[in-house]
């Protein structure tokens, strides 16, 4: 039987924020209806503890892509899939500060301290020296608008989208996907319906199929009932 609303994948800051990165409310409850009738999967840039909690704290069930693709879990499965290259990042990591530069997340380093498959480097560092460093290892640089993300070249948002919709025994196409940032592009552009936010940088406008006339979490609300118009 054809389900009421497809699988939704989901991007957390910027696409379920207010404007302050605070998650707004009033997206928990459309959530959790969606997630009673067809999957939900959290997508982000973030550690693996911070989609879990936030799936927990919400609700539904844990359904997660975390660090940009490098770390996977549903809901059921028997493992925890990991992609990218951990060891990299980290020899990334150490040759950036021998190089004189700082991560910049302050003596406790909340962003990094449960990070397993790539590197986060605040926006106010220097850009250029993380780059070379980054390409001397094989690693890219992803600018996602609240952090330089340093990951694998082949590991993104879709590809750990790829291992959800294996997990989960459904078609990757079938996914409807939202999102904001240069982080998410890739999974906009691999599914068949995508919906960028207003707020949206140009990478991720580029690769949806839509464009929400709303921003941050209104836009996020915006796209889901367009979905559920569209049927």
């Amino acid at each position: 039987m054809e389900e009421p609303v497809p699988p939704l994948v989901v991007d957390i800051d910027g696409t379920l924020t207010r404007p302050d990165a605070s998650i707004d409310p009033r997206v928990v409850d459309p959530l959790r209806e969606w997630a009673a009738s067809a999957p939900v999967v959290v997508a982000t840039g973030k550690a693996f503890p911070y989609p879990i909690g936030l799936c927990r704290f919400l609700g539904v069930p844990p359904n997660v892509i975390a660090e940009n693709g490098g770390v996977v879990a549903v809901e059921g499965a028997t493992e925890v899939v990991y992609n990218g290259d951990p060891e990299a990042a980290r020899a990334v990591a150490a040759d950036y500060r021998e190089a004189g530069h700082d991560l910049g997340w302050g003596s406790v380093d909340f962003v990094n301290r449960w990070r397993e498959t790539e590197l986060a480097v605040a926006r106010d560092q220097p850009l250029g020296p993380l780059e070379r460093i980054a390409t001397d290892h094989g690693m890219v640089v992803v600018d996602t608008g609240y952090a330089y993300h340093v990951k694998a070249p082949e590991v993104d948002k879709a590809t750990g989208l790829e291992t959800v919709a294996a997990l989960l025994d459904r078609p990757l196409a079938g996914f409807v996907a939202v999102g904001d940032s240069e982080n998410d592009a890739e999974v906009l552009a691999a599914v068949d319906r995508s919906f960028a936010v207003a707020n949206a940088d140009e990478a991720a406008r580029a690769a949806a199929g839509m464009v929400t006339d709303a921003s941050f979490a209104d836009g996020f609300l915006e796209a889901l009932e367009r979905i559920r118009d569209t049927g």
